[in-house]
Formats: C-alpha cells, sequence, structure tokens
C-alpha cells in the first residue's frame, strides 16, 4: 500500500468517526470518540507514511 493510500485511509477513517460524532443524538461517551480517533491518527505505519511523504514534498 502506497503512503498516499495509507493516509488516505486513516483520514476517511476519521471523517466517519466525525460525522458519527456530529450526528444529532446525544453524546455519552466523548471520550471513546476521542480515543477511536487517537487509533487511528496514531497508527504506526500512518506516522511513517506521513513522515516520509512529507519528506518528499519539502525535497521537491
Amino acid at each position: 500500500m502506497s503512503d498516499e493510500d495509507i493516509a488516505l485511509q486513516a483520514v476517511s477513517a476519521a471523517q466517519e468517526i466525525l460525522e458519527e460524532y456530529l450526528e444529532p443524538r446525544p453524546r455519552t461517551n466523548e471520550r471513546l470518540i476521542l480515543d477511536r480517533l487517537v487509533e487511528v491518527l496514531e497508527q504506526p505505519s500512518l506516522i511513517v507514511a506521513v513522515n516520509r511523504m512529507h519528506r518528499g514534498y519539502r525535497g521537491a
């Protein structure tokens, strides 16, 4: 999987979590939503991919 694919997959997952959070309904466990976002955004493969992309874009 390419770095771009890894990043897009993580952004899509984060968007789904945020969409669920923004649905009009009572929120009883906001910490769970934050934990899910952190889980998605702190995946080691995502961190490595974003770092590689960042280095590549800066050098271009």
